[in-house]
This record gives structure tokens, sequence and C-alpha cells, in this order.
């Protein structure tokens, strides 16, 4: 098998979808591995260090496309890369069709075989590509929303641990996943006062024992979500339905009770974002204003901090990675049920429910 790394090129991506670590590997499995020139460099890897674990350099993207037959990616394909896919090759990255239609139809017209990192699944019913992603997102989200809320960037000037005889800054977050839990965390941890909602009662409880009633945990519902969104300094959107689109849970009459010059970080926009007033931004425009909020909805947030997303990335895609050079996709996908759930696109057509249902494919 060989397999191909070609350079991301959504604009601001800095991760690359394998270190020289996992090259070593494949290639001590049998595999031969081509990365296209330049391809680690902004995660800190040199094409020298490339070259040392066993992969050949290639000068131009369309050599790695063109004879892979395992595409290892760490961003969907933008347009300009539609022209590279082929029939019979297999595509390995987050694909997120349920907020990328034009791309789903030429991954069926190609007949490609899609395998998406957002839905392979672990022997507990999770979703362990997701998961370090996820962590970082809602990490960076309180970074993020701490240095928009300054007033040099136009914000409202509230520091979000505040002082001895000030109130902190209001944190909401709305959903308590992975990237919502994290989120809490960074925000406890800056010294916010933190709201956290959610339609799990588990995951609210398991919160408030964590932090021992510092951060108020409420049922996600219109009338709570109204009442804390109105008060926040910060709202982070974090609510996630695994490969189909996120639900809008914020409606635009409540963004615009927010004060002005308050921020929102929607970590859910790669599947479509979860409020009403929000569209996709990118790291050359990361922000723009709407009802006097600022909003923060960068579909590759992680790629602000390319090595430790690219570390912990590709952590975890090793193990399925090396599955599929030792045994072969066919045999991998028989025998590894996780693997096969994400199985988005196959002999051209989508094979991921709730993939097909966002489309109108079922």
């Amino acid at each position: 098998m060989l397999i191909g790394v070609p350079k991301e090129i959504k604009i601001g991506e800095t991760r690359v979808s394998m270190t020289p670590s996992l090259c070593r590997r494949c290639v001590s499995l049998g595999g031969n591995v081509v990365v296209q020139k330049g391809a680690g460099e902004s995660a800190g890897f040199t094409d020298a260090e490339y070259r040392a674990a066993g992969a050949a350099i290639a000068t131009t993207a369309q050599k790695v496309w063109r004879s892979a037959d395992l595409i290892l990616k760490v961003k969907e394909p933008l347009e300009a890369e539609y022209g590279h896919l082929r029939e019979g090759q297999t595509l390995f990255t987050y694909l997120h069709l349920a907020a990328g239609a034009e791309l789903a139809k030429v991954l069926l017209k190609k007949r490609v075989l899609g395998i998406a990192y957002e839905t392979v699944e672990g022997v507990d019913g999770q979703f362990p590509l997701l998961k370090p992603m996820s962590q970082i997102a809602g990490r960076l989200a309180i970074q993020i929303g701490a240095y928009f809320l300054q007033s040099q960037h136009g914000g409202s000037g509230v520091l979000l641990g505040g002082i001895p005889g000030t109130m902190p800054g209001h944190v909401v977050v709305v959903g308590a996943g992975n990237s919502g839990a994290h989120a809490v965390q960074m925000a406890v941890g800056m010294g916010a006062r933190v709201t956290v909602l959610d339609l799990d009662t588990r995951k609210l409880e398991a919160l408030d024992i964590e932090y021992r009633g510092r951060v108020v945990t409420l049922m996600s519902n219109p009338a709570n979500i109204e009442l804390a969104v109105a008060s926040a300094d910060l709202l982070v959107g974090a609510v996630l339905i695994p490969a189909a689109k996120a639900p809008t849970v914020v409606k635009k009459k409540t963004v615009a009770k927010m004060r002005p010059g308050s921020v929102i970080v929607d970590i859910a926009i790669d599947q479509g974002g979860c409020i009403e007033s929000i569209h996709p931004t990118s790291h050359e425009s990361p922000t723009y204003r709407q009802h006097g909020v600022i909003h923060y909805a960068v579909p590759n947030m992680p790629a602000l901090v390319g090595r430790t997303s690219t570390i912990g990335l590709t952590q975890a895609t090793e193990p399925y990675v090396a599955m599929l050079v030792q045994k072969g996709v066919a045999r991998a996908l028989a025998e590894h049920k996780g693997l096969a759930r994400g199985v988005n696109t196959q002999d051209g057509k989508i094979t991921y429910d709730a993939v097909a249902k966002a489309l109108g494919y079922s």
C-alpha cells in the first residue's frame, strides 16, 4: 500500500496528518509513504525527518494524490483538490459531510471510499479521533474569547478572572461533551463565573461533582439558554451530534440581548454551527460583529496550535492507520466494526445514516 500525505491547503491550516514517528510505523509494517514537500513544516516536522523515517518526498500535491492508494489528511478536500480524487482511492480524514454537500457529490461521483475521522468509534461507543481536537478546541475557545474581549479588539473590556473587588467575567458553555467540558475547565482555571448547559443530566452531575459547586449547571432548554446567554460575556457553542448537522440552540433574538462587545465562539461550526447568527470565518479574518456581538467561527481552530494538534491527532489515528496498512483496507474494515463506522461514502453511496439524512439522501 502507498500512503499519500499532501500538504493541507485550508487557510491557516498548520497541521499534518502524519508525523515522522507514524511514518516510521507504517514503513515497518510494509507500507510505502510519500509526503508532499513541506507538508509538516508548520507543525515543526522537516522533510529530512520524513526521509529518515522512510518516506519519499514529492515536489507537488499532484504527485502525492496521483500515486497513493490511501490519502491521509487532516481537513476535508477543498475545491482545488477535487480534481486529484480518483475512483478506487481511499480517503481518511475529517470529512464533516453534513456541512459539505458539494464535497459529498464529488466523493460519490468519483466513487471514493471516504472514511471520516469524526465517525470512527471506539469499543466504548465514543469517538476517539474526534476527542483530541474537541479537547483542544474547547480549551482554545476560552483563550480566544478572552483575547477578543480585550478593548483593543472591540471587546467589552472584561477580564474573565476579574480582580478582587470586581465581578469576574461570565462564561456560558452550551454543550457539556468533550469540547464543552474542556472549555469549562479552562474558564474555571482563569477564575471566570461559569454556567454550562446540556440535555444530559449525567454530564451536568459529573461537572457539578468535579468543580464542587463552582460551576452552575442548567438543563438545556430555551428558557435557561435565554436567561444564561443574556448575561454572558463569552458564549461558547459546543453542541455536537456526531456526523449530523449541529442543531441551532441559540437564536438570533437571544444573541441580540447580549451586551455589546461580548464574544461568541462556536466550536460546532464544522457541523454548521449551533448558534443562529453564526457563519464560518477563517484564520485570516476570524471574526465579524452582529447585534454588537463579536462572532468567532473558524472551522479549523486547532490549527492555531499546529504541533500540539498534530501530535494529539496522530496519536489517536495511529492504531487505525496501522491496521489499514497491515491488513489492507477491505480486511481492516471487515474485522474492525469501529473503523467501519467511519465509512461515510462507498461505491457511490452515502453509507452513514446521519450524513445521508443531513444531505437529503435518505
